[in-house]
Formats: structure tokens, C-alpha cells, sequence
């Protein structure tokens, strides 16, 4: 087991020759060509922007996904979607779901924190160039039905390749509000041929929703078309 160490040009080690948590190299930069070629293959940067001067990647062999036709829709949650209590959109405020992402319940005052200025610029970077993503979650602020007048209350964004979504964060103000978002991205996938919703790691939330494990090969052949699901 290693820890690669990168340098200027564009390549990742063999993840099965990495940590046992999926850590795998380290250094390198987050510039769009850099993130492309990761989420290419697997890795994702991952690291407290307080405690390291560079990115840390990582590559689970283990991996945590959601497949687009088996997201778990709840009864409670079949009746918030029938309320028409709030309006999703999506790619209509990207700048407004990753500083939420960072900074709801002080996300960003924990000195563990990962949602920091330089993955904020990356991300921002590859949304511009086309290839992440922001589902919102909006709320009236009065009794208008003006977009102008909807409050940002919960969303989450990632990274958009080979028909596949990368999840990378999500966030609420309100109840259920990153459930709505996740629910509604699943939908939009599955009438596209979403491949998948890459968790990068289970959490109860994830799981409750649908989320299941597969291995890293499995999920390589799939992303790049080899294995149908």
C-alpha cells in the first residue's frame, strides 16, 4: 500500500496499489484538466484545506453509488413532492448551492473543513467549462409565485461525465430540502440513461435513499460502457 506523490503532469497511480480508505496520492493541482482525468477514472480530491497545503486523492475500491432507477422515494417525501412546497431547478444558481454547501451548520468554521476557497475556484471552473452541476432547491419568500421572490433553501452539486453524476455535496435549510434535490436529480438521470450517482462514501442518509456498494472494477466498466445496469 502507497501514497503517490504528483507532479506537474497529468496522471494517477493504480488505485488498487493505494490505502485501504482509498487514500492514494497526494499534490498535483485542481486545475479542470486534473479533475477531468480524475473523475475519469475514480479519484477525487479530498482534504482539510487548514491542514494541508496540497490536494489529497483518493480512489475507494469499495464504492457507495445510487443507481438513477432504484432512488428510494419515501411516503413522506411522495407527499412533500405532491405539495408543490417547493420549486427545483437546476444549473440556476451553482454559486449559491456550493457556498451553501460550505457554510450551513458552520461547515466552514470546523478545522477539519474540505469545502475551502481553492475547491470552491476548481469547482466554479468546471461548472463554467460544462462539466459540474447544481440542483436547487428554492422556496417562496411571500405568497408570489415570482422567481425573483424564491428563497435558495437546499441543493447539491457535482461533477457531470460520460452520463454519470458525481455527487460532491449537498445541504438544507429546511427539511428533507437535499432528499427533494437528490430525488429530483435521480429522475432527470433516469429519462437521460444516467448511469449512476457516484456517493463516494455510504452514510445512513445515502443508504436510506438507495444507495448500495459495488466494486471499483464494476463501477469503471459501467462508467466506461462496458458493463449495462
Amino acid at each position: 500500500m502507497a501514497v503517490y506523490l504528483l507532479d506537474d503532469d497529468l496522471w494517477f497511480p493504480d488505485p488498487h496499489n493505494g490505502e485501504p480508505d482509498g487514500l492514494i496520492a497526494a499534490g498535483g493541482d485542481l486545475s479542470v484538466d486534473r479533475l477531468l482525468l480524475a473523475y475519469s477514472n475514480g479519484f477525487f480530491p479530498w482534504y482539510s484545506y487548514r491542514c494541508e497545503d496540497e490536494p489529497l486523492w483518493y480512489c475507494p475500491l469499495d464504492r457507495f453509488v445510487i443507481f438513477p432507477k432504484e432512488i428510494h422515494i419515501s411516503h413522506s417525501m411522495k407527499q412533500l413532492i405532491h405539495q408543490h412546497k417547493y420549486v427545483v431547478t437546476i444549473n440556476h444558481d451553482f454559486q449559491g448551492v456550493i457556498q451553501g454547501c460550505s457554510k450551513v451548520d458552520g461547515r466552514n468554521r470546523i478545522f477539519e473543513a474540505w469545502l475551502g476557497p481553492n475547491i470552491i475556484k476548481a469547482y466554479t471552473a468546471l461548472h463554467r467549462a460544462g462539466y459540474a452541476a447544481s440542483v436547487e432547491v428554492w422556496q417562496s419568500a411571500g405568497n408570489t409565485s415570482e422567481f425573483q421572490e424564491r428563497k435558495l433553501v437546499g441543493g447539491l452539486y457535482g461533477v457531470t461525465l460520460r452520463n454519470a453524476f458525481f455527487g460532491e455535496s449537498m445541504f438544507s435549510l429546511v427539511p428533507n430540502a437535499s432528499k427533494l434535490a437528490l430525488i429530483s436529480l435521480a429522475k432527470v438521470l433516469e429519462k437521460r440513461g444516467g448511469l449512476f450517482i457516484d456517493c463516494q462514501f455510504e452514510t445512513p442518509h445515502l443508504k436510506s435513499m438507495g444507495g448500495r456498494h459495488i466494486t471499483y472494477d464494476s463501477y469503471m466498466d459501467i462508467l466506461n460502457g462496458h458493463e449495462k445496469v
